[in-house]
């Protein structure tokens, strides 16, 4: 019973506070350390991946895109672990589609590539000629909180602005401690001010205000989605006509079991403008909700595809001197 109400609590917010995990045992009518004990077992039995702030990278500065390769099926590996290679890479997944694989890039504000020429340069390292760029146009959703038991579940949604942020030097050293797994002690936060050599108190200030600023989109826990039950993780693309965007982006974005929702630009290789993940239990659950949507929307150009292999699943820790480095290294080998 504990596990379950901790699971929902700490996926939904863990609070910027002294004692955060005493403030969710009052919540939760419990013990501090009956919390944490907890929460170190979720960890050990790979439910709980960490418990950390999940920062908006382009709100930080950061260029960031959704980007899929079409690669030969025995070379997919191989270009994988030279996509793997860049820091900026958070996901990477091999997909069911002939743009068989996908994953997420980031390039830092002040670095010497372009997120285009990064692109392009990996393109070449990996020999793929056939690639898109999808960047984001709107977003009508963006978290995974697995606090659901049918994909049918609704909540309210609204469309999530970013804007990039102008960050002094100490909110960029505030990230760069803060964006790892958080400790498991009383006052968690103590030990991370004193490595920027702050008062905890300024230090829980700070992130609040990196929080009303929208730099951090919220500080809690990621799951290994697998480990819950949500074994099925499918990419729906739709191609929704420009005066229905919103309408069908909401809609989608309402489902629980839909964590991510975006407009996305296009270009000749990639005709599907909506795209949306959706966590299920099984493919056909997933499979089913997608033709219920379509059936109920009028949608007919659409394409399902699920992930077949995962490659890589990390966050992107802002700020790091291994973007500065990967640049560097790859600029002296590569150019002429």
């Amino acid at each position: 019973m504990l596990r379950e109400a901790l699971l929902k609590e700490i996926q939904a917010h863990t609070p910027l506070v002294k004692r955060p995990f005493l403030s969710i045992a009052e919540r939760l009518g419990v013990e501090e350390k009956e919390v944490i004990e907890e929460i170190r077992k979720l960890k050990e039995d790979k439910v709980v991946r960490q418990i950390s702030p999940i920062y908006d990278t382009r709100a930080a500065g950061y260029d960031s895109s959704l980007v899929a390769f079409k690669v030969s099926p025995e070379r997919v590996e191989e270009v994988a672990g030279i996509i793997n290679t860049h820091p900026g890479v958070s996901h990477n997944y091999e997909r069911n589609h002939e743009f068989n694989l996908w994953f997420t890039l980031a390039v830092p504000p002040d670095g010497e590539l372009s997120l285009e020429e990064t692109v392009s340069l990996i393109a070449r390292l990996g020999g793929v000629e056939n690639y898109a760029i999808l960047r984001t146009v709107k977003t009508y959703k963006i978290g995974v909180k697995l606090d659901y038991r049918e994909l049918n579940e609704r909540e309210e949604v609204k469309i999530l602005e970013s804007k990039k942020v102008e960050l002094t030097a100490l909110e960029r050293e505030v990230i760069k401690v803060s964006q790892k797994d958080v400790p498991l002690v009383e006052r968690p936060f103590k030990e991370l001010a004193e490595r920027v050599g702050i008062p905890e108190e300024d230090f829980l200030n700070t992130m609040r205000g990196l929080k009303e600023k929208g730099v951090m989109r919220r500080f809690s826990a990621i799951l290994f989605h697998r480990r819950v039950g949500f074994r099925a993780n499918g990419m729906a693309v739709w191609r929704v006509p420009e005066d229905r965007i919103d309408e069908v982006g909401l809609y989608l974005a309402s489902f629980k079991g839909v964590s991510h929702c975006y407009q996305r630009a296009t270009n000749e290789h990639w005709g599907y403008n909506l795209f949306s993940m959706i966590h299920g239990r099984t493919k056909e659950e997933v499979i089913s909700f997608v033709e219920e949507i379509a059936t109920e929307l009028g949608l007919e150009e659409r394409a399902l595809l699920f992930s077949t292999r995962e490659f890589k699943k990390r966050r992107v820790e802002l700020f790091s001197e291994e973007f500065y480095e990967w640049e560097k290294r790859q600029l002296s080998l590569h150019t002429h």
